[in-house]
């Protein structure tokens, strides 16, 4: 009976070591390794990335060792958590476009406050107003930023083709009623280490 029991769980760690292991993660429910579309090559450049970006954010404050994670995905960096100020969310954006390999960052960093309806509905309006400026500006390729206002001071992170493009989404952002700052971080196509062949 002993020899039975011990060949049914060998069999059952036999079978689960076959099966693709899952991960849970910032994303919600994991994938399985075993179909990721990545090659083993991208995986590891990845995996590369995203330890170097972490190791960049905690010298910059061991705080972020809880409250921010990142992930990257085939080059594209992905960043959540909470941090204290716009600032801190700024200086983090900034570390993953220096990350060497990077093609995108996607920063969904929220600042920890106390929730103002009066200042959020503001702040949502300033935003949504720009975003649609952008958009109708034939100039400007708005899906290449990504913005968010915060007490009146927007933050612009992104992608420029050019520096008349730039200039450009800077300009729309001074035409937007009681903005009080703008603080881009816009970097210009040609100033990126990996560029489009």
């Amino acid at each position: 009976m002993k020899n039975k029991l011990f060949q049914i769980i060998i069999f059952s760690l036999f079978l689960s070591g076959c099966i693709g292991v899952s991960s849970k993660g910032i994303f919600g429910s994991g994938v399985s390794i075993a179909f990721d579309p990545r090659s083993v090559g991208t995986q590891m450049d990845d995996s590369i990335m995203e330890k170097n970006l972490t190791a960049k954010i905690i010298r910059l404050d061991k705080k972020y060792l809880l409250s921010v994670k990142t992930k990257v995905l085939d080059g594209r960096i992905f960043i959540t958590g909470k941090v204290d100020n716009p600032e801190d969310k700024l200086r983090l954006t900034k570390l993953a476009w220096e990350t060497k390999g990077a093609r995108s960052v996607r920063n969904d960093i929220k600042i920890k406050e106390e929730f103002n309806f009066k200042q959020s509905a503001k702040d949502i309006l300033i935003t949504s107003q720009l975003r649609t400026a952008l958009f109708l500006n034939k100039n400007i390729k708005s899906a290449n930023y990504q913005l968010d206002t915060y007490k009146n001071k927007i933050y612009i992170y992104g992608i420029s083709i050019t520096s008349d493009e730039r200039s450009e989404v800077l300009n729309e952002a001074k035409q937007i009623p009681d903005v009080k700052d703008i603080i881009a971080s816009i970097i210009l196509v040609d100033d990126l280490r990996i560029q489009k062949n």
